[in-house]
Formats: C-alpha cells, structure tokens, sequence
C-alpha cells in the first residue's frame, strides 16, 4: 500500500536515479498511483503502471481468449461450451474478487459489503480529502441502481446536498480506487444530435450485484434487473481483456436523441472500432443492430465488426461485419 508511506517515494527516486536497471522495486497499491500527486510527480518516467482487475473469467478457466484480437481482423472466435441463463447469472454473482470465489452465495455478500465499507473509511482516506465521508457508502449504493446508465452529475448530487462539481469529484474518487468506471460517450462529427453524458459501470459485477441485494432467485423472477448487470458484467470482462493488450483500446458508448444506442464502442489507438450491444435475452432480432448500423454509417471502413453480445448459443451473421455472438466468446 505505497499510497500511505509517500515519505518513501523520495528515497526510491533518488535509488532509480542512481540505478536505472529495471525490476529493482515491486510498489503495490490499491489506488491508481498515477492519480496520487505525489507519486506521479516523484516517480513519472520511472516508473511502469501494471492495473490488475478482479479476475476475468478466461483467467478462472486457464484460457488465452482471443476475442479481442479476432474482433479487431473482423473475425469471429468459435465458442464451446456455452454459458446460458441461470450458470451466467452466477458467475455475474460471483465476480471475480478472489475472496468471493471461496465463499457461499450469501458469505459472499456479506464480503463485498465489508470490503466496499473498508475501501471507503480506509483507501479514500489515503487518495483524497473528502469532507463528507458518511455519505461515500449512500452514494456507491445510489451508483449502483445507475450501473449501465447515463450519468447526471446535477441529479445524482441533488441526492445528498452534493453540487455537479462535488458529485463529480466524488465519483473519480470511486474511480481511483477501482470501484466504478465511467465511460465517456463517443462521438464524430458525422454524427449529429449526440447526447454526451458518461456512462457509469462497476468493475466487478460481484460488489455491484451485493450493493443492490440481488440474488440468483430475485433475478430468476425480475429479468428487467438483469439487463443493467449484464452489461457491467461484459464491459468489465472486456476492460479486463483489453488490461492485456499490447495495442491501445479505449471503450465508449454511443447514445443519440433518436434513443439508438451501443452499449460499448472500442477503438483502438489506429482508429479501428467494434461496436457490442448487450442482450440479456436468447434471441436476437434486426432491431437490435439499430444502433451498431448507426455507428457502422458514420465510421464506415474503421468498424471492424458490430456485435450483439446475447446469451444464446449460436454464431448468426446479421449482414457484412454484423454477428449476434454469444456471450462465452469472451472467454473462447
């Protein structure tokens, strides 16, 4: 936890300075450094950052998933062994935190709730000076029922007596310590009556699923619930993959004032783009490529492919470069 003995960092520059042999010292955090003012001033070019997520489910298999990289050649993976219904509202349960693994459905939220409560009272304490700490656990709870949704600074405030700019804050403090994520809406000039809000995700679906009180049997029976986790539950399987790319990919959403959507637009540091749709359903239906079409207009050769990722288990193409896939491609 380097984060709380910056008194360190002066010592370590003035020894790299000295010795530039790579590898001399291993700094662990569980905050992002590079946010921390007093680490990047001290270590910026000394220094590689290596961000290490809650497991991906490729991980917990032992597989090298070639998603990605079959995405960006306008390819397919084959899938096998297909992952429906009630097994993948488990592993969106699960999460992918290590201790969560070992435990019970019902000892597992009881972790995530602890861990989310000490990440509050202890790790904020180290990256930031938050003058309402008490309202940190109301306000991680609210981001919750957000997860997959466009996010209004003004209105999420006005829960807490917060300002935009204060709520603002508070949410990339969330964010330095690998809580949530927003995501940034993509846009093109081609593009016209574009809504420009972020979009917010958890990086682990497990913590999301225990902040909300969502169960296998409450999602058995309201299958509106599991839109919004699914989603977060692919954005961050595919965060975690894009976490061991060489190349550069960034992830967005796309949203006009016509309500045609995609969930999420990855574009890589050449320009090339995937558009995904997420579907918490077992058919798929040219409506749902509305807005992937949309997107395909405006980037015409940089899409590379447009998917809807959907929990079935079958390949089915939809037109050039378009595929309904099933979600076990990212783990395939």
């Amino acid at each position: 936890e380097v984060q709380r003995a910056p008194e360190l960092l002066r010592a370590i520059k003035r020894a790299v300075d000295d010795d530039r042999r790579p590898g001399r010292f291993l700094l662990t955090g569980s905050a992002d450094l590079l946010a921390l003012p007093r680490v990047s001033e001290s270590l910026a070019g000394r220094m590689e950052v290596i961000t290490m997520l809650p497991l991906a489910h490729s991980e917990l298999l032992r597989r090298r998933p070639r998603f990605l990289d079959q995405a960006f050649k306008s390819k397919l993976v084959s899938v096998a062994d297909t992952v429906l219904g009630p097994h993948l509202v488990e592993l969106m349960l699960a999460g992918g935190y290590p201790e969560l693994l070992r435990r019970s459905p019902t000892r597992r939220q009881q972790w995530a709730r602890g861990y989310a409560r000490a990440v509050i009272t202890r790790d904020i304490r180290d990256v930031a000076e938050v003058t309402r700490l008490d309202e940190m656990p109301r306000l991680l709870r609210a981001l919750a029922h957000h997860a997959g949704q466009l996010l209004s600074f003004a209105e999420l405030g006005g829960q807490f007596g917060l300002d935009a700019k204060t709520a603002r804050r508070y949410l990339g403090i969330l964010e330095q310590v690998y809580l949530v994520r927003p995501i940034e809406p993509w846009f093109t000039n081609r593009l016209k009556r574009m809504i420009k809000s972020p979009k917010l995700h958890f990086l682990d679906t497990g913590l999301l699923a225990a902040l909300r009180g969502l169960t296998a049997e409450q999602l058995s029976s309201d299958r509106a619930a599991i839109g919004p986790l699914l989603e977060s539950f692919v954005f961050a399987e595919i965060a975690k993959l894009i976490s061991w790319m060489d190349r550069e990919i960034t992830i967005h959403h796309y949203r006009d004032r016509d309500q045609q959507e995609v969930d999420l637009v990855l574009e890589r540091d050449d320009g090339a783009i995937v558009g995904i749709e997420v579907k918490a359903s077992a058919t798929v239906t040219e409506q749902d490529f509305a807005g992937i079409r949309k997107l395909a207009r405006a980037c015409g050769d940089r899409l590379k492919l447009g998917l809807v990722l959907y929990d079935g288990d079958t390949s089915v193409p939809f037109g050039e470069r378009l595929h309904a896939v099933p979600i076990s491609a990212l783990w395939s």
